[in-house]
């Protein structure tokens, strides 16, 4: 084995290490995966945080980003599929939460495949850091 190829080893573990899967509190920061949509090799996802329990969002606690995977069966790393960033949570000039724009940890990504796999989605909370789920893509 290559010493890359044990560097991105090592790496993937450590970084799986530091994402949570598991909800706690009474908060929700499990991305949660939809597959909206299998058409012709065409996969609509729908990836969205606080969907059954609403997560807050205010200048002070939210969540920033969005990012989806997937890692088509047999190969060996995912592929970057998108990245949703949510920009504006209250804030203006006049102070925090002072505003009437707050964007919701919502998006839908759209990709061609002709592989089954795995989707792959991390979010992070500006306070309580990185999340990840999974779900299966069948075709």
């Amino acid at each position: 084995m290559g010493f890359l190829y044990l560097l991105v080893r090592i790496s993937k573990v450590i970084l799986m290490e530091i994402f949570k899967t598991e909800d706690w509190k009474k908060e929700k920061h499990v991305p949660v995966i939809e597959i909206l949509e299998k058409k012709e090799n065409l996969v609509t996802v729908k990836v969205s945080v606080g969907k059954e329990i609403k997560h807050p969002n205010t200048t002070e606690h939210h969540i920033r980003f969005i990012e989806l995977y997937f890692l088509p069966e047999g190969e060996g790393f995912p592929l970057d599929i998108g990245r949703a960033e949510f920009n504006s949570h209250g804030e203006s000039t006049r102070g925090p939460n002072t505003s009437t724009v707050f964007t919701e940890p919502v998006s839908v990504f759209s990709f061609r495949t002709e592989k089954k796999g795995k989707l792959i989605a991390f979010s992070y909370c500006n306070i309580h850091g990185l999340w990840r789920s999974e779900e299966e893509l069948t075709l």
